[in-house]
C-alpha cells in the first residue's frame, strides 16, 4: 500500500467516526476542521524532516516559501 492510500485511509475512517460520534447532531465546518487537524502536523514532521530549513521544507510540500511562513505563523510554530 502506497502513502498516500494509508494517508487517504486514515482520513477516511477518522470522518467516519467523527460522522458516527456526532449521533444525529448537525455537522459544520469540517473542512476547517480537517484542515486544521491535518496541517499542523504535517508542518511539524516536513520542517523537522527539512531540519528548520524553510526553503527545502517549501520544496517538498510543492508551496511557495512565503506560503509556508504564512502558514507556519499561522499555526505559531515561527
Amino acid at each position: 500500500m502506497s502513502k498516500s492510500s494509508s494517508i487517504d485511509d486514515a482520513v477516511t475512517r477518522s470522518l467516519e467516526r467523527y460522522f458516527r460520534d456526532l449521533e444525529g447532531t448537525q455537522p459544520s465546518s469540517i473542512y476547517e476542521m480537517v484542515i486544521q487537524a491535518v496541517e499542523r502536523p504535517m508542518l511539524e514532521v516536513v520542517m523537522r524532516e527539512a531540519h528548520g530549513n524553510q526553503l527545502r521544507a517549501s520544496e517538498m510540500l510543492g508551496i511557495n516559501r512565503n506560503t509556508l511562513r504564512k502558514k507556519l505563523q499561522q499555526h505559531g510554530m515561527l
